[in-house]
């Protein structure tokens, strides 16, 4: 739908609004469809649900208002839930979105998810952040043309015209059956502390105007918002060659003096030094130490590479002049360099989405210095095109800024520069995704990563967000493994600088809430034959030493399988007796027992000297077996949680555990910078950035079993997103054109320099 006729549908859908009660905004760019609540009545409407949330009438400034206090502290996640006892019917209005008045009269922001169901299971999910001492309207777009229309970002541009406040796009279903909503809810999850706020006129709204070049000529030739201004923007090269040089003075200040040659704490006691990163129980709490003996807490940034600093451009070549990517890779392609296309193919080059072409001011000629940024993605996990060129203006910045006549490897002035940051700023250690340029180097630990990846067999949960799970009983599997390890070995090539290696990513191992999201790997893999899946033979032969006869199997499971030759080829069941409820947990162990097991072997061959780091769990994608497979196996088993902080409701299975673990990932971000999509946690502002950050920092300093955080990640997303999967987030310690985010950066040298004595004294 163009822009021009969704204005008309707009005018027409407030005309069919009048057989609605028909009401006035406080917020003239917006027009009212149809009000749900207002909260004028002494009770509560029934269509209000609530979980572990509690909900009180109070006086506002329009009349009454709906407080809404959530108990998240006590329990991981609290909602307010609007539930009608019929579906809502909103199939009338062409152009619409959900709206309501929210104030925040806390010292904190607040950070909400929302989900809109239809009655044929679909979501469309959003999120959102309320600041402090804060009111103003939120709302989400539940049918327009934005919504159909694929242009690659996790986030669009604001294309309402209004002061309202948009809630930002996360994932699902963004076109649903708005004729038949059976329910809208808003989350807080991972709270440090309960909090409340109050709402009021719940109503349809539609925006009296809309932006119609709100998709184009979005970022100018830094990769910058060229719409809007920042404290944090650049306007020239000169510009970023001053900053450069007075960074420069900054960073000869160095690291907090309490450090060790290793970054452990010099100040503290002194353990046996073996020469390598290991860990140890400290006075009951879960400690790394150096290689020297001193307590380690690792504190620090990940994914600092230039992978993943490419966006799309909408352009293409003729594929036949392509190569195409080699079976033997080791690396996914999102976590390898440029890949840029070879001279042949540059005539051929076309636009393939004028959508995202449409979005620059500028990209350089291919024969031009920056032209040298230019890339090539063979395939991508989501967005308007298959396949196509990149451009990394991140790379072109770090040209402009410190290639000069008398230093011109501008990549190694990058990676001194970028060390003599995370020691000024307090970090004792890189995180995972780390440019092995840094390898070498000897200024500060680091973690190596690998992905096994190849043509072997492989297994589904049922969710397979990033890609299917392997196959672990596939011998090609530890083929494959060995390989991946081998390169990663020669990479490190003995440094003590390495603490210990992640392996592969937050696979989709299952999920709590059902039997079907938590055991799915276990059930998709008994439906196949034993001959197409090693996993399932493995089942199997579990499954026939774990009864006598398939006559037992039949009375504990109340299956009718004819002979071990029907189980083989195939099996599927309705319904879940407790006995199979308890052999699917003992499957699923298997399962994840293999897969650690080849891992920590190979690693133990080829790389005995380095703690092996887990496969970092997303939280959405692990099961308590999955989390005992990785304890026996892993020296520390490692966890990306993108909450507020770390909340003993969700993390009580750390004590049960008991064992070191650590958190790969966690961050957030905010519209202020510029960028579209502030990320997976929103703040209100960069100052508020550096707020959550001290308080998910000191969380986890203070939990007894874990023993770092690392941030992801070092720079923003591009602001039309990552070539791979379109993030494009607020989440970086710098913008695309290097300059640090100065509030984070002091929350962080805050809290780092007594980094230590929170941890153990």
């Amino acid at each position: 739908m163009k822009i021009n006729s969704l204005v008309s549908v707009i005018g027409i859908a407030v005309l069919s609004a009048c057989s609605h009660q028909q009401v006035s905004d406080h917020d003239e760019s917006l027009t009212t469809l149809y009000r749900l609540y207002n909260f004028e009545q002494p009770v509560l409407p029934q269509a209000l649900k609530s979980e572990n949330t509690n909900l009180t009438l109070v006086p506002g400034p329009n009349g009454q208002q709906l407080q809404v206090s959530f108990q998240s502290k006590q329990h991981h996640e609290a909602s307010l839930i609007f539930t009608p006892e019929q579906p809502w019917q909103w199939g009338q209005y062409p152009a619409f979105g959900f709206a309501m008045d929210i104030e925040n009269p806390a010292d904190e922001s607040i950070h909400f998810y929302a989900k809109t169901k239809d009655g044929d299971g679909k979501q469309h999910n959003r999120s959102f952040a309320v600041p402090a001492n804060s009111r103003n309207t939120y709302y989400m777009e539940l049918r327009g043309a934005d919504l159909t229309t694929d242009t690659g970002l996790r986030a669009n541009p604001k294309a309402w015209i209004t002061g309202a406040e948009p809630m930002i796009w996360r994932h699902s279903d963004k076109v649903i059956d708005v004729d038949n909503v059976t329910s809208i809810s808003f989350t807080v999850r991972g709270l440090l502390q309960d909090k409340s706020v109050n709402i009021d006129n719940v109503r349809l709204v539609a925006p009296k105007s809309l932006d119609a070049d709100y998709l184009t000529g979005l970022l100018d030739e830094f990769g910058q918002n060229d719409k809007v201004d920042t404290p944090y923007k650049v306007e020239s090269t000169e510009q970023m060659r001053r900053q450069a040089t007075a960074e420069a003075k900054q960073l000869s200040q160095g690291a907090p003096t309490d450090r060790s040659r290793f970054g452990g704490w010099r100040e503290g006691p002194k353990l046996e030094a073996t020469g390598r990163f290991r860990t140890a129980k400290y006075k009951g709490k879960w400690s790394l130490v150096d290689p020297n003996g001193y307590l380690f807490y690792s504190n620090g940034i990940a994914n600092v590479r230039m992978s993943n600093t490419s966006t799309l451009t909408g352009y293409d070549f003729d594929h036949t002049l392509l190569d195409e990517r080699s079976s033997n890779d080791l690396t996914p392609e999102d976590s390898k360099g440029l890949n840029r296309v070879s001279d042949k193919a540059l005539p051929t080059r076309h636009v393939v989405s004028p959508v995202r072409a449409d979005m620059f001011t500028w990209l350089p000629e291919y024969d031009e210095p920056l032209g040298a940024h230019y890339g090539y993605r063979r395939s991508v996990h989501s967005g308007p095109v298959e396949r196509g060129e990149t451009y990394s203006f991140y790379r072109a910045n770090l040209e402009r800024k410190y290639k000069t006549d008398d230093a011109p490897d501008y990549m190694a002035t990058w990676r001194d520069v970028t060390v003599d940051r995370m020691l000024q700023w307090g970090f004792t250690s890189f995180g995972n995704w780390i440019d092995p340029a840094f390898y070498q180097m000897d200024r500060i630990p680091y973690f190596a990563n690998g992905w096994i990846i190849g043509d072997f067999k492989t297994v589904s949960s049922g969710n397979d967000y990033w890609s299917p799970l392997p196959d672990p009983f596939d011998p090609l599997f530890a083929e494959r493994a060995e390989a991946t390890i081998k390169r990663v070995a020669q990479e490190v090539d003995n440094n003590p600088w390495c603490v210990g290696v992640f392996i592969d990513n937050e696979k989709s191992w299952g999920a709590m809430g059902s039997v079907e999201s938590q055991y799915g790997i276990v059930l998709n893999t008994l439906t196949r034959r034993d001959a197409d899946s090693p996993t399932k033979a493995a089942f199997s032969r579990w499954l026939m030493q774990r009864y006598d006869s398939v006559a037992a199997l039949n009375q504990a499971w109340g299956t009718d399988f004819a002979n071990w030759q029907s189980v083989s080829e195939g099996v599927s069941t309705e319904g879940y007796t407790e006995a199979q409820l308890a052999d699917f947990a003992e499957l699923l162990q298997l399962y994840a027992e293999k897969y650690f097991e080849v891992v920590h072997d190979t690693l133990e061959q080829h790389m005995p000297d380095y703690l092996y780091m887990g496969a970092r769990f997303a939280d959405w994608g692990m099961t308590p077996e999955i989390r005992r497979a990785a304890a026996k196996y892993a020296d520390v088993v490692s966890y990306n949680y993108y909450k507020e902080g770390i909340n003993e409701p969700f993390f009580g299975f750390l004590a049960e555990l008991d064992k070191p673990s650590i958190i790969g990932e966690f961050h957030n971000g905010a519209t202020d910078s510029g960028v579209f999509n502030p990320g997976l946690i929103h703040s209100e502002s960069q100052a508020d950035r550096g707020e959550m950050y001290v308080d998910y920092v000191t969380s986890a300093v203070e939990n007894p079993y874990l023993v770092g955080t690392h941030w992801f990640q070092y720079l923003d997303s591009p602001i039309t997103g990552r070539a791979y999967d379109g993030e494009n987030y607020n989440v970086g310690f710098v913008s695309v054109a290097d300059v640090p985010y100065s509030p984070l950066v002091k929350a962080a040298q805050r809290i780092n320099k007594t980094l230590y004595h929170r941890r153990f004294q």
